[in-house]
């Protein structure tokens, strides 16, 4: 057992809270039968929209990172001791290339830190792939104006990339103590049974059914992006051809088993931590344009000028809500059409797709709470600090 499961104390808290929820809440309230109607609303919305098409492509490239990716290599190239050029480039834009929502990152963020990527890199790869997505940068210039996109493409970038260095900084016993570890029960290196040649086609078509199936439309936004969106499916299909040939020729049934296994351990790790999430962010905040128990004009109420109460805010924001891909470019014009200042519409843009209320319960099950809570207050210092500025010179 990880040091990061649950164990059966935790477990008997967890019932113990579910009771005391069940027991004390007034269900019968009209605002609570609400936020409880929008958090299954919403559960419904993520069931139909995500999983399928994002959450299972990563899972499986989630477990095959555990079983077939060389762990000497990861160390090697995103490890505590990587060159840091390295390291982070390739974290970050190995994110980027993802462009995927928070939680869909998640699975690939496990198994590369599982596998011996350092804290730091990992973490990178964490934040880069929900926040640097090339449409949503290009939307919010063409939606916001050109000084709020080129504030969300510069503090993206650098945001994945100094979290990452001050995670690393802040935990280096402890990633080193973890590399040692690993290099202590890594397995002498073997002959690989295939490739590297192979193994690049085998994860670059999975890599491209993720992407390519979840293509979004943008509405006018870009010709080329529309153009590749027209054709997506075709694109999906061909990597899934190229897939299912290298698993049909380049792996033994035994290997498939094991990458079945793992896929699934993945899955039930995760799965059920984002379906609570899911649940109580939509019972808290609700769906983007529903009330829920928390009323959305509370939130708007606070996000006026460019104190440093209301970019706190928005980023705390952000960091509690759910976003799906590019949804939070409607909900930030909404809000600025209600009032909200510049520098809080920033803040919230920084730290909203990288953070949600159920990515942070899966990434506390893997790091645990220091971690995940040191993760949590860079994004959302970082990106109060950043509106602030923004909104002193916009």
């Amino acid at each position: 057992m990880s040091k990061h499961e649950w164990s059966p104390n935790k477990k008997l808290f967890l019932v113990f809270g579910v009771f005391l929820a069940a027991y004390f809440i007034p269900w019968e309230l009209p605002r609570v039968l609400g936020a409880t109607n929008e958090a299954f609303l919403m559960l419904g919305e993520y069931a139909r929209q995500h999983v399928l098409l994002c959450l299972v492509p990563a899972m499986f490239i989630a477990g095959a990172i555990t079983v077939f990716l060389n762990q000497q290599a990861v160390m090697r190239y995103l490890g505590p001791d990587a060159n840091r050029l390295t390291a982070y480039g390739v974290a970050s834009v190995s994110g980027a290339i993802l462009a995927v929502c928070s939680c869909t990152v998640l699975p690939i963020f496990k198994g590369i830190y599982k596998k011996g990527a350092g804290i730091g890199p990992a973490v990178a790869f964490l934040y880069s792939g929900p926040a640097i997505n090339i449409l949503a940068i290009v939307l919010s210039a063409k939606v916001f104006g050109w000084k709020l996109g080129i504030a969300r493409t510069v503090g993206a970038i650098l945001f994945s990339i100094v979290i990452g260095l001050l995670m690393a900084l802040i935990y280096r016993k402890e990633d080193k103590q973890r590399a040692t570890d690993a290099r202590m029960f890594a397995k002498p290196d073997e002959k690989p049974a295939r490739s590297l040649g192979q193994m690049i086609i085998y994860m670059a078509s999975m890599i491209g059914i993720l992407v390519f199936v979840n293509w979004a439309n943008s509405k006018g936004g870009s010709a080329v992006w529309d153009a590749i969106y027209s054709v997506k499916y075709w694109i999906t299909g061909a990597f899934a051809l190229v897939l299912t040939y290298t698993i049909a020729t380049w792996f033994t049934k035994d290997d498939r088993r094991e990458w079945m296994v793992a896929t699934r351990d993945f899955s039930l790790q995760i799965l059920p931590l984002l379906f609570g999430g899911v649940l109580a962010s939509g019972f808290l905040l609700g769906r983007p344009g529903h009330d829920a128990l928390i009323p959305s004009a509370w939130i708007g109420s606070l996000l006026g000028g460019n104190s440093v109460f209301a970019n706190f805010i928005a980023a705390v924001s952000g960091a509690l809500m759910y976003f799906a891909t590019l949804t939070e470019i409607p909900i930030v014009q909404g809000l600025l059409g209600a009032g909200m200042g510049q520098g809080p519409a920033l803040a919230l843009l920084l730290a909203g797709p990288s953070l949600s209320l159920p990515s942070i319960l899966v990434i506390l099950s893997e790091l645990g709470w220091k971690k995940t809570l040191t993760y949590v207050s860079l994004v959302v210092a970082l990106s109060t600090l950043a509106g602030l500025a923004f909104g002193a010179i916009a």
